[in-house]
């Protein structure tokens, strides 16, 4: 069974401060605290970079001092939390650009120039990724595929070798009532209690 995390970094995705987005991520950061864990939170909307990879990696563009920060926060942590809103299918365009800017090779990734399989640079780490949309979550996972969700699990995390990534997803928000925006509030920080 895999230990509690110890250090965990927290990438908050929505633009909004008063989102209810990030009162779900400060639940859950308040359960996991309660294990004793050490938090480092980084809020993309407060971040100064460029979220647009202009050379693909055919050149890696030198990375702004926010993201050098994020990137020790990143490998820091043996548990990152990736919390954003879906919309249009996918997390928010910075949240996008973060990831492209952020998860580069050989930082988080190396190509292996004999082989189709690369090497995972960020391995030993768990993750959760929180997700709040006004779809119901069985439509986004059933009839839309759950894009983001799928993109960031296995196309990023499970890339550079973040594994268990767990998804939790909340909504209808647009829809929902002050009591069941409470009940996911306590969920989410049940999840921090149980270190997922």
């Amino acid at each position: 069974m895999r230990k509690k995390p110890t250090q965990v970094t927290v990438i908050q995705g929505h633009p909004l401060a008063d989102s209810y987005c990030c009162a779900l991520t400060s639940a859950y950061i308040k359960g996991i605290r309660e294990t004793g864990a050490e938090v480092r939170m980084q809020h993309l909307e407060t971040l100064d970079f460029d979220p647009i990879l202009h050379e693909g990696y055919r050149t890696i563009q030198e990375l702004e001092p926010d993201l050098v920060s994020i990137q020790k926060d990143i490998i820091w942590a043996d548990h990152l939390v990736f919390a954003f809103p879906v919309w249009w299918g996918m997390p928010p365009a910075k949240m996008k650009g973060f990831l492209d800017r952020t998860f580069v090779p050989g930082f988080a990734f190396k190509f292996n120039p004999d082989s189709i399989f690369q090497e995972k640079k960020l391995a030993g780490r768990s993750a959760r990724i929180l997700c709040t949309m006004d779809s119901p979550p069985w439509y986004y996972r059933h009839l839309i595929g759950a894009p983001s969700q799928k993109m960031i699990k296995n196309s990023v995390l499970k890339f550079c070798g973040v594994n268990p990534v767990r998804i939790s997803s909340f909504g209808s928000i647009k829809l929902s009532s002050p009591a069941q925006r409470q009940l996911w509030l306590d969920k989410a920080e049940r999840l921090g209690q149980r270190g997922r």
